[in-house]
């Protein structure tokens, strides 16, 4: 990349030197706090690291609940700059470019047209460099409530080099984060295609078996279809245990180390996190209870429908418990890693999104839709073979992920630099 012919020292350690014709002022400069109010009418506005500053309702996982009474938000107009000053440190700010309203708590500013471009200014104080002089700025007990005062941010110095010199610097900015873009856009629709096409295969052999050359017969049950001639239907309670009991089991309140689960332990992809040792008395009463080797499958949305639970052969400790919203099925005539992937597939997720009682948001399936689900089962040597297969189909998934992944994270650290020496003059455009 071309730099400008000569620089001199900003005498500020995270800028460095600047181009010897660019000024650098507080931010204070270019920018005036505002906090007009009393626009309910305006849409809502939120402000994402990743994005800066959008509508609200264009996403649906802001859970920020909005006040009854919106009077107090403050008016944002495009080209205005909003900061979450509570999450500043994340780099959550960011050039508006909607009316609307904002929570009373953020930081509004106008910016100053005539010296600053709000497009320039987005782009520089979303940098790394900049989200760094932030954190130091930010104060709290904890991270996550951290604040920074306006008062210390408008004092920020910055870069600011000619209009004409802002106008370039946007406009090659534009064109080679939207390539960047594109290209990570690319690899995450890989992704998706990978996941879609694995559930297709891994629903087709616990369905239909892997040999396709074998003969096939009507299961008797219409959703189900055929299914392989030497195959049996049976119903989840004919060859597991639902909910087995601790007592059955003979566990006792006593001072026994068990691996506890939370919901967010549990993976999506039959993986648990044994991270969570309590005493089972502790435990024992008020959480679910399961033993190694058992299948898990939550109850609850959105976490049925995101395929969370496992089969417990990596439990690290003979039993355990958690949360309440598990269904547990012991495999007694199953093997267990077969059944899993049969209450694991995205088609029995779907099916039993029509069986889920209570309201919305916590919604949940029923015991018995799982008991009497009935599914294709063949036999055990079978059954086995089928999960080698699954187990290698995943490893292969995993690997291509993995790789593009990789590629995402680079991408996404050259998009984070290029920006940083563009806005900070480290680089000439």
């Amino acid at each position: 990349m071309q730099r400008y012919e000569s620089y001199k020292p900003s005498g500020i350690e995270w800028l460095g030197s600047v181009p010897a014709h660019w000024e650098v002022q507080p931010l204070r400069t270019v920018t005036k706090l505002k906090a007009d109010r009393n626009r309910p009418d305006l849409p809502v506005l939120s402000v994402y690291r990743e994005y800066g500053v959008i509508l609200k309702d264009s996403r649906d996982d802001n859970h920020n609940a909005t006040s009854l009474d919106t009077a107090a938000y403050k008016v944002v107009k495009p080209g205005d700059l909003v900061v979450n000053k509570m999450k500043a440190w994340q780099g959550s700010m960011g050039v508006s470019g909607h009316e609307g309203i904002v929570s009373p708590a953020y930081i509004t500013c106008a910016t100053k047209s005539d010296r600053i471009l709000p497009s320039y200014l987005h782009y520089l104080l979303r940098s790394s460099p900049l989200i760094g002089v932030y954190n130091s700025l930010s104060y709290g007990v904890r991270v996550g409530q951290w604040d920074m005062h306006y008062e210390d941010f408008k004092q920020i110095p910055i870069p600011i080099p000619s209009l004409t010199e802002q106008d370039r610097i946007v406009t090659f900015l534009d064109q080679k984060t939207a390539e960047i873009d594109t290209a990570i856009a690319k690899k995450e629709r890989l992704i998706e295609l990978l996941q879609e096409q694995k559930s297709i295969l891994i629903n087709q052999a616990v369905t239909r078996g892997l040999n396709p050359d074998v003969p096939m017969r009507d299961s008797g049950v219409e959703w189900i279809g055929e299914i392989p001639a030497h195959w049996e239907i049976k119903r989840v309670k004919r060859v597991g245990m639902v909910s087995p009991s601790k007592t059955l089991d003979q566990r006792k309140r006593c001072d026994d180390q068990v691996c506890f689960l939370p919901m967010e332990k549990i993976g999506a992809d039959g993986v648990v996190e044994c991270t969570d040792l309590r005493t089972a008395r502790t435990v024992f009463d008020g959480f679910t209870y399961f033993a190694k080797n058992d299948v898990i499958i939550a109850k609850i949305t959105p976490c049925f429908e995101n395929g969370k639970g496992a089969w417990l052969t990596e439990l690290t400790t003979a039993y355990g418990f958690g949360t309440t919203e598990l269904h547990v099925i012991r495999p007694l005539k199953v093997y267990g890693g077969f059944l899993f992937h049969v209450l694991n597939r995205a088609q029995f997720r779907i099916e039993g999104e029509e069986f889920m009682v209570g309201s919305a948001g916590q919604k949940r399936i029923p015991s018995d839709f799982v008991a009497n689900y009935l599914f294709g089962l063949p036999p055990i040597s079978e059954q086995i073979e089928i999960c080698n297969w699954i187990q290698g189909l995943n490893e292969k998934v995993l690997n291509v992920i993995q790789a593009q992944t990789a590629g995402i994270s680079k991408l996404a650290e050259a998009k984070s630099a290029l920006i940083a020496e563009t806005v900070t003059g480290k680089i000439k455009v």
